[in-house]
């Protein structure tokens, strides 16, 4: 009924009648998003009249309240399919300013438009793929860009920047011939940075380092949703990224992640929405090249390393530990670095740990960006290594039974999720230089036993990758406890009787005669079936494993 009067007005009545009824249809219908398939035909034609509306001279809150209800329309998809043609995307190409002829964004007047324009240009590409093809031929993401550079530095309009950056976003994500286009040909790399540092109204220092106000006032909405949009964009732009091929390249991502290391040292204005600007950050973090993110740290000021001096003077002596890393006026500071935005990657992710799910969504992408900074700078992950791996003093409890954060990544390795998993042991073991001694001290052989047999290290040794060989200092407590820790749960257990030296020999050797055809049964019946490892230290059938060992033992006989 509602789209029968609709209709019989738009075809018929003047511009205030048209407003009017369209108003009244968008306060009804606002927060509709599933429709009735039996007025499916009056929507398609509804939809059909407001384009031919939208031709017309008419008022701008006409236009306004046009667009309203074809954007509520438009999240129909059977309704688009009729109207998605090259001459009404150009008439909302037209009416958000997104021809080239169009030079200025003058008048403040036209900015509802502009912004509704946008919004329904959103729902059509998003549901319609005849609207996506439409897209490539009438080069609209050229047109975004040429939008964004006249908005970029101006703030009062910033409704406008981020429905431009979602349909980029949208475009980007639905066409990858798209992202190429973006990042070579329209500079979207340099495009989008520079719209981050206008939402962030960063200041910058030095090259690649910003100043950072601990006490100033927390971003506004609607930078923070700018600022999201430009990130998913980014993302989309960057996600084949991971080589850089010249210097000029090196240099952008460097500037990138700068942008990237002061977002996460801010805030938005709620919690949830600070938690989604770091979340995008993470993820938009994970395609920089890695050799870029030593930007993520840098050294101290004359101020701050005279400030870290007097700080570790005032340490007692005792507290050799934790000298190395001191808390200084809000800023993390380990061996003359400042690692404040480490330290919030780190509490991002014991964050995501502590939401206990989505898990591979949420916390692989943050476990994998901290894997691949410790295994790349060494600094990072020495600093990483004593947050979440400080050297060891009580070990009565299990590594996975505790609320540090090593007690919650040890949990993690028996993870039912592969990935979260491997991962997880990933991080740990590249923090313990991937030396399975070191590994097996903090986490026990039970927990670690995945990552060893996937990585062929059941027998002990250490990974392929070269790290620094300074040392780990164990704690005399952990020294004394040493002999009497369990190696396989990892915590200190104390001597257990042996239920064997009171047996006499012959019962001895009924109990091991009693296992062995237990252990038979078990493999003929093919319930359980040994294993051994090869020579490369991997997991095989015993049978296999010991013909290799025989193969090997008559080669080096041969060779003698």
């Amino acid at each position: 009924m509602d789209e029968e009067r609709a209709l019989y007005i738009v075809r018929a009545g003047e511009a205030g009648a048209i407003e009017r009824v369209l108003r009244d249809y968008s306060d009804k219908h606002r927060a509709t998003f599933k429709f009735e398939s039996t007025d499916e035909d009056k929507r398609k034609k509804l939809c059909e009249g407001i384009f031919k509306v939208l031709v017309k001279d008419i008022p701008t809150t006409c236009q306004v309240s046009c667009l309203e209800v074809l954007r509520i329309l438009s999240r129909d998809k059977k309704v688009l399919v009729p109207v998605t043609t090259k001459e009404n995307m150009q008439i909302l190409l037209r009416l958000a300013k997104l021809n080239e002829s169009d030079d200025s964004l003058e008048k403040v007047s036209e900015f509802p438009v502009i912004v509704e324009s946008l919004k329904c240009l959103c729902n059509i590409v998003f549901n319609s793929q005849m609207a996506q093809q439409l897209s490539l031929e009438l080069n609209l993401a050229a047109k975004l860009c040429n939008l964004l550079r006249k908005c970029k530095d101006r703030k009062f309009i910033n409704d406008i920047k981020c429905f431009d950056l979602r349909l980029l976003f949208l475009l980007s994500l639905l066409h990858t011939d798209i992202r190429s286009q973006l990042r070579y040909e329209l500079q979207g790399l340099q495009l989008l940075t520079q719209i981050l540092e206008s939402a962030f109204s960063i200041k910058w220092t030095d090259e690649y380092e910003s100043a950072i106000d601990h006490n100033g006032p927390p971003l506004s909405p609607q930078e923070t949703d700018c600022a999201i949009e430009a990130l998913k964009a980014l993302f989309n732009v960057t996600v084949d990224s991971w080589k850089v091929h010249k210097e000029s390249d090196s240099h952008q991502f460097r500037v990138m992640a700068a942008v990237l290391r002061h977002c996460l040292l801010i805030v938005g204005p709620t919690e949830d929405k600070t938690e989604e600007l770091h979340s995008n950050a993470v993820n938009l973090l994970s395609n920089v090249p890695v050799s870029c993110l030593d930007v993520l740290i840098c050294p101290l000021t004359h101020e701050e390393t005279a400030q870290e001096a007097t700080t570790l003077d005032e340490l007692p002596s005792d507290k050799t530990a934790e000298k190395e890393t001191v808390l200084k006026n809000n800023t993390m500071v380990y061996n003359g670095m400042n690692m404040e935005a480490i330290h919030v990657l780190l509490s991002f992710m014991e964050k995501r740990i502590d939401k206990g799910s989505s898990y591979r969504e949420g916390l692989t992408p943050v476990l994998s960006l901290l894997t691949e900074c410790s295994r790349a700078h060494r600094n990072i992950r020495k600093f990483l290594k004593d947050q979440v791996l400080p050297p060891l003093r009580d070990v009565t409890n299990r590594p996975e039974v505790g609320s540090t954060v090593r007690n919650k990544l040890v949990r993690l390795m028996t993870h039912v999720d592969l990935g979260v998993k491997q991962i997880a042991a990933e991080f740990l073991f590249v923090l313990c230089k991937e030396r399975v001694d070191s590994l097996l001290k903090y986490t026990g052989y039970g927990n670690a036993a995945g990552l060893l047999a996937a990585r062929g290290l059941l027998a002990g040794g250490r990974g392929d990758n070269w790290y620094s060989e300074d040392e780990d200092t164990d704690t005399e407590e952990y020294k004394n406890a040493k002999p009497n820790i369990n190696l396989i749960t990892g915590h200190l257990e104390e001597p257990m009787p042996n239920p064997i030296d009171e047996m006499t020999e012959e019962q001895k050797e009924y109990e091991a005669m009693k296992l062995v055809n237990m252990l038979d049964k078990l493999s003929r019946e093919e319930l359980l079936k040994p294993m051994g490892l090869k020579p490369d230290g991997t997991i095989t059938p015993l049978e296999e494993a010991l013909n290799q060992y025989s193969v090997i033992e008559e080669t080096s006989s041969d060779t003698d």
